[in-house]
């Protein structure tokens, strides 16, 4: 690997994580040693890019600082274009044409030879036979996770209970049939999932649930990992 790129990989490895990263881990991605790593970071750090830390402890790269926009190599294209094939196949209608927005941004300021690695990726995303559709505007829901509001849903449960609940949605996960709205529900004052395919009506509230959707997500997943880590995949009761 040339000294550049390899310059390029610490600052997306730093990138990619929030948290300090350990040199070791850094080293071990890289397939360098750890005397290399500590002297590229710290001609880096010379060179003007806001590293933060030390040896032993971890780097963490400094807000505000970014990459050219489209430093993409042929991998990265690839696994872009992969996932906006995804979102076109299984993406509500906002979602669907924010993916294909996206791949035209992204084209029209490629270089010219790296254009054909995204335009005629060779990886394909079948249409889904078994997938459901939806009775709702599922980009209602995704605004109300944004904005941190309740909605008010009607709901149909597998054994045909009709229900009527406000719940603070907190995620929204996207399984191969059908998708799932994550989020507390003030019925049964706990967490629960809701098929978008069973939800009959849903609106958002003007109010904003009292407490933080990332300190939420966090009660969730800790719950999820505590009982083998598979969400609910309805309501039951």
């Amino acid at each position: 690997m040339r000294r550049a790129d390899r310059l390029l990989r610490i600052i997306q490895i730093l990138r990619r994580h929030r948290r300090p990263v350990k040199g070791q881990s850094m080293a071990e991605e890289l397939e360098i040693s750890l005397r290399t790593l500590y002297r590229d970071i710290a001609d880096l750090m010379a060179d003007g890019v806001p590293i933060r830390g030390e040896a032993g402890i971890g780097y963490v790269l400094g807000e505000g600082y970014d990459l050219p926009p489209l430093m993409f190599n042929a991998d990265e294209l690839e696994a872009v274009m992969l996932g906006l094939r995804w979102v076109m196949r299984r993406g509500d209608s906002d979602l669907k044409r924010a993916a294909m927005d996206s791949v035209a941004k992204v084209g029209a300021v490629l270089p010219q030879d790296l254009k054909p690695t995204l335009f005629d990726a060779g990886l394909l995303v079948p249409a889904n036979l078994r997938s459901v559709e939806d009775r709702v505007d599922v980009s209602v829901l995704r605004r109300a996770i944004r904005d941190q509001r309740k909605v008010d849903i009607r709901y149909i449960a597998e054994d045909g209970a009709h229900t009527q609940r406000t719940i603070w949605p907190i995620a929204i996960a996207y399984f191969e049939a059908q998708r799932l709205v994550i989020g507390w529900c003030e019925l049964r004052t706990d967490f629960r999932s809701f098929r978008t395919d069973r939800i009959q009506h849903a609106e958002a509230r003007k109010d904003k649930y009292p407490e933080r959707r990332k300190v939420l997500l966090k009660r969730w997943t800790e719950l999820q990992h505590g009982s083998g880590g598979e969400p609910q995949l309805d309501v039951l009761n």
